[in-house]
């Protein structure tokens, strides 16, 4: 097996209006959006279809009650906020407070990459956008994770899984997994706690927001394992793990780590092959714990009754994907799988000689030694104000301010991708999943197509009484190798529905 698998990101950016620190974000997140729609997209804009929404079925085998669902989760509903789809296949609307971009599916972790990135820079073009309206304020975003007054927004992944993988055995060897695994990609914070006002730096954006081991909540009580059984596929063959743990990155080679070595250990999990246990006691203690540590000593206590750091148990499962390729594919893994064991055994070499030496490469490494000079050449305590000002400038996700810009320009930031490969999937689908075929008929039928969602696209076609659904539940069907000649040679959505219904 290999890191490929159907996944993809989704990314809550912070926002606020500049001068104005009492405007409403939902009206802020929305006039982004639909800055970005209006000039961007052609002909009709098509509305998010909420059919096959089911956002309180739990993993664990129940389905949680509306009454009881904190209105956060109730993301089947339709509020009335900007919701589109785009010609790339992504998602880009408002999620509460904040705009949210969801990368298309794709099935490599570089491509992860690709279109995560390509997020970034709808949002810096909708932002641009949104301030040319008459009279309109700045509205400034940033790839972050906390406020630093207690609230914080989402980064969340999702792969697909076998829906034969008992789930307890996704539990039993992600928690341990992901309590490790924010010393290779967590974003860095100043400020310890949820609030922030304790003093110091800590390794992700995350930790201190986490309050319990399982279950279905992903803004209140959020736990380390998130339970949502809504797989956006066949569900007799597929869950979707929704991981919310994670930080939001900007560093393009922790986000490549990030999903190509969770990617690694679910296929271990999905094949049976972590027999050991590598579980750790108290583990919502020990996120947190490894977190405020960034000179990465802290001793994790294991179950077994072993102790070591999170870089050493991030070892433990390195060793084990080694092993595992070995023995799936024959010690001939296929290009990205290799790079990608390549890069986390590199990457979690020099985090335990010293971590500064993955200052190129990993953003909490990379933010803790721009704060580090700062405080060296101005005297300056964890509490000092600038620092905190630094922290949010790293995460600006404008090339003129946004400090992680600044380092990619200066040449002290690890690039896995060109400008012109991050601009082209801003438009463009990937090509071997649905999202292609969603993405084409966004951008070729713009004006009859009435919604969509990650399982199908909805048509008005002239000439119908009805809206023509065409389902989308299998993620590697659509792809340009299976529609791509049908699509280029339906020159409107009546060939394309003739084409489709016609018998063979």
């Amino acid at each position: 097996m290999s890191v490929r698998r159907v996944m993809g990101t989704e990314v809550e950016y912070g926002i606020s209006v500049a001068g104005h620190p009492q405007a409403n974000p939902m009206v802020a997140s929305s006039q982004v959006v639909n800055a970005y729609a209006t000039s961007t997209l052609k002909a009709r804009r098509a509305r998010w279809d909420f059919e096959e929404e089911s956002p309180l079925r739990d993993a664990r085998g129940f389905d949680m009650s509306r009454q009881v669902a904190d209105a956060s989760q109730l993301t089947d509903e339709d509020m009335g906020l900007a919701n589109v789809i785009l010609t790339n296949g992504a998602r880009l609307y408002v999620d509460h407070a904040h705009p949210e971009y969801s990368t298309p599916e794709v099935t490599t972790p570089l491509d992860v990459v690709r279109w995560d990135k390509a997020g970034e820079q709808v949002m810096l073009d909708a932002a641009l956008r949104a301030r040319q309206l008459p009279g309109a304020p700045e509205i400034l975003l940033y790839k972050n994770n906390t406020d630093n007054k207690g609230a914080s927004y989402g980064a969340h992944e999702n792969y697909l899984m076998r829906r034969s993988t008992p789930f307890a055995d996704i539990v039993r060897h992600l928690i341990p997994f992901f309590v490790s695994r924010q010393v290779v990609c967590g974003a860095g914070r100043v400020g310890i706690g949820q609030d922030g006002r304790g003093h110091g730096f800590q390794v992700s954006q995350r930790a201190d927001f986490f309050e319990v081991e399982v279950g279905l909540e992903t803004t209140l009580k959020r736990p380390i394992i998130n339970t949502r059984d809504e797989p956006h596929a066949d569900p007799e063959k597929y869950r979707r793990l929704h991981v919310i743990i994670g930080d939001a990155n900007l560093a393009e080679v922790s986000t490549y780590l990030k999903v190509g070595t969770t990617s690694l250990v679910l296929a271990m999990v999905e094949d049976g092959f972590l027999a050991g246990d590598l579980a750790v006691q108290n583990p919502v203690a020990s996120l947190r714990a490894v977190s405020h540590d960034p000179g990465l000593a802290h001793l994790l206590t294991l179950a077994d009754g072993r102790r070591m750091t999170a870089v050493q148990l991030q070892w433990e499962y390195l060793e084990l994907a080694r092993k595992y390729v070995e023995v799936t594919a024959g010690g001939d893994p296929d290009p990205q799988t290799a790079d990608v064991l390549a890069r986390w055994e590199s990457v979690l070499d020099r985090l335990g000689r010293d971590p500064f030496l993955c200052a190129a490469e990993l953003d909490w490494v990379a933010k803790l030694k721009l704060l580090t000079q700062y405080r060296d050449r101005d005297g300056l305590d964890w509490d000092d104000a600038k620092l905190h000002l630094i922290d949010l400038q790293y995460s600006d996700i404008r090339p003129e301010k946004g400090l992680y810009q600044r380092l990619v320009r200066a040449g002290r930031i690890e690039r896995l991708l060109g400008d012109d490969e991050v601009e082209r999937a801003m438009h463009e689908p990937p090509t071997d999943t649905r999202a292609y075929f969603r993405g084409r008929c966004l951008e070729k039928y713009a004006a009859d197509v009435a919604a969509a969602s990650w399982d199908s696209v909805v048509f008005d076609v002239a000439g119908r009484e009805s809206l023509q659904r065409v389902p989308t539940g299998d993620p590697l069907r659509g792809t340009r190798a299976h529609v791509g000649e049908l699509l280029d040679r339906c020159d409107t959505a009546e060939d394309l529905f003739r084409a489709l219904t016609a018998r063979p």
